[in-house]
């Protein structure tokens, strides 16, 4: 895979842990659970991606972490938004709008455009 396609994969991983979080605190299992979840198990976002994600964000400030007692009463690392994660959250959303908006267009186009005057 090109390196390009792995920007554009850590960006939209990013973006679904930050929208993710903004639910409130998760440990690493339940957040890659509520992903699929939510997608109807259409995404499934392996450890092997989640955590440098995670890592990347929690260097950033967007994202912070501390240890918790999970569901099975297990010790497991909770991560939770920052004020500078949910800034992060709304701009990333905003891009990801515009991303798609353009896409669209090209994706419902049933012709060539007209060329543009240099």
């Amino acid at each position: 895979m090109k390196q390009t396609e792995l920007d554009i994969i850590r960006g939209t991983l990013d973006l679904l842990i930050l929208k993710t979080l903004s639910w409130g605190p998760l440990h690493g299992y339940a957040i890659v659970s509520a992903i699929r979840q939510q997608t109807d198990h259409a995404l499934l976002v392996e450890e092997g991606a989640l955590y440098p994600s995670l890592y990347r964000m929690e260097a950033k400030k967007w994202i912070v972490a501390e240890w918790g007692l999970s569901e099975n009463n297990r010790r497991a690392k909770y991560y939770n938004l920052t004020p500078e994660g949910r800034q992060r959250l709304h701009a990333e959303v905003k891009t990801w709008h515009s991303y798609t908006e353009a896409v669209t267009k090209v994706l419902q186009a049933t012709q060539r455009p007209a060329p543009e005057n240099a």
